[in-house]
């Protein structure tokens, strides 16, 4: 009986195994994608073949998703698209490294970075501007004290200090 189950457990192991890498195999050609993401790919075409596949796989990714955007939020994404290929190539790497140690951080951190983050652009552009200027006019020791104070604010004492 101990020896059938373990049979048991082990074939339901390898199927599931099987089952999950079947699932997330990507075509390796071209011509095996389906027609709707060569469209949407087209300018891969030439070089697919030569693509690792971690980049493919993470392209077909995009692809999928913006075919489940609204109008609204293509053009939103492609406007943040035309501003990144806008940047610096020196500043396109910092964010790159910037975004790779944000993915290092534990959960927690990476939900309180956002949530500072949708604080900030809740602001107006007014209040985001006196907040950056009084930021770049104090010194990295003020900077670090402001940090400390700020994590004890309430929301209201934030309010009023933007608002100085």
């Amino acid at each position: 009986m101990n020896r059938f189950l373990r049979l048991l457990i082990t074939v339901t192991i390898l199927s599931v195994a099987a089952m999950a890498w079947g699932e997330g195999a990507s075509p390796s050609s071209w011509d095996q994608l389906p027609r709707d993401e060569q469209e949407l790919l087209k300018p891969y075409k030439d070089r697919w073949e030569q693509l690792p596949q971690e980049k493919r796989d993470r392209l077909r990714r995009g692809a999928e998703r913006w075919k489940t955007m609204t109008p609204e939020e293509r053009s939103e994404a492609q406007e943040r698209y035309r501003r990144w290929k806008s940047l610096p190539p020196e500043q396109r790497e910092m964010i790159r490294k910037r975004f790779s140690e944000f993915r290092k951080l534990p959960p927690e951190e990476q939900e309180k970075i956002r949530s500072r983050y949708r604080w900030f652009r809740s602001l107006s552009p007014e209040q985001r501007r006196a907040l950056r200027e009084k930021w770049h006019g104090m010194t990295p020791e003020q900077r670090q004290q402001m940090r400390e104070r700020w994590h004890t604010m309430s929301p209201e004492e934030r309010q009023n200090f933007i608002r100085r």
